[in-house]
């Protein structure tokens, strides 16, 4: 049963147009998840111009974390066998369903990026290592999310990461013809072309994946989170 003693609630107040409402903080922590976990949360924000190699390295950088569990070592105390608890957010995947009413307008993707911020948030506060791919084109809008991650005293918990490939290396890399139709006038508001791309000033990372190799982008980011002490360094 809960102690309703221990339980705490945010100020009743109103946000957006919703009113009279208030944070319900959970009876179980963060703490106590990563505790549980072996591990803590963060969000891997992956960043770039379309084609630079974002889905690509999230998507390699959660498959080296799910295989840390599934090592055939014998050795029960080899760190290389604690599960990491790891989630991809890409970008066309998000506009299927939860902003499938937003366009690319200037306005559109501030809103994208909002919708997103929270929605990792979220799954930090679970204890997760959160991995999205989204150009996040404006650094006024990863900074917003990077405020709202690190707040109530939590800090290091945002981590930006430029996936930096040259205009030219991302549209040769463009399966989808996207960068020849913005040239041609057919897709409007196209980051790279008729759009901005505003590159991070102070990201935690930098991953040159126009020109290095896949599992050494993937090695870099690795080694950065358990520098970081966010997971455990492969020992035993």
């Amino acid at each position: 049963m809960v102690d309703d003693k221990k339980e705490t609630y945010g100020e009743v107040k109103d946000v957006g147009n919703a009113t009279n409402i208030a944070w319900h903080h959970s009876s179980v922590t963060k703490e106590d998840i990563h505790k549980r976990n072996n591990h803590k949360s963060c969000i891997l924000w992956f960043t770039g111009l379309s084609g630079s190699g974002k889905s690509t390295l999230a998507n390699a950088v959660n498959m080296r974390l799910f295989q840390r569990g599934m090592t055939n070592d014998n050795d029960e105390s080899s760190t290389a066998n604690v599960p990491l608890h790891s989630y991809i957010l890409d970008g066309d995947n998000i506009r299927h369903g939860i902003n499938q009413d937003l366009g690319f307008s200037d306005e559109d993707r501030v809103e994208n990026i909002r919708r997103i911020g929270h929605i990792a948030a979220l799954f930090l506060d679970a204890g997760m290592i959160v991995l999205t791919a989204f150009v996040s084109p404006f650094r006024s809008d990863r900074e917003q999310v990077r405020q709202l991650v690190n707040r109530n005293g939590y800090q290091h918990e945002f981590i930006e990461v430029f996936c930096d490939a040259s205009l030219d290396v991302c549209e040769k890399r463009d399966t989808k013809g996207l960068y020849d139709k913005a040239r041609k006038g057919i897709i409007k508001d196209f980051t790279g072309i008729s759009s901005p791309y505003e590159a991070p000033e102070n990201p935690e990372l930098i991953v040159n994946t126009g020109e290095t190799q896949l599992d050494e982008c993937v090695d870099k980011v690795v080694s950065y989170l358990e520098e970081k002490g966010l997971i455990p360094k492969v020992v035993g």
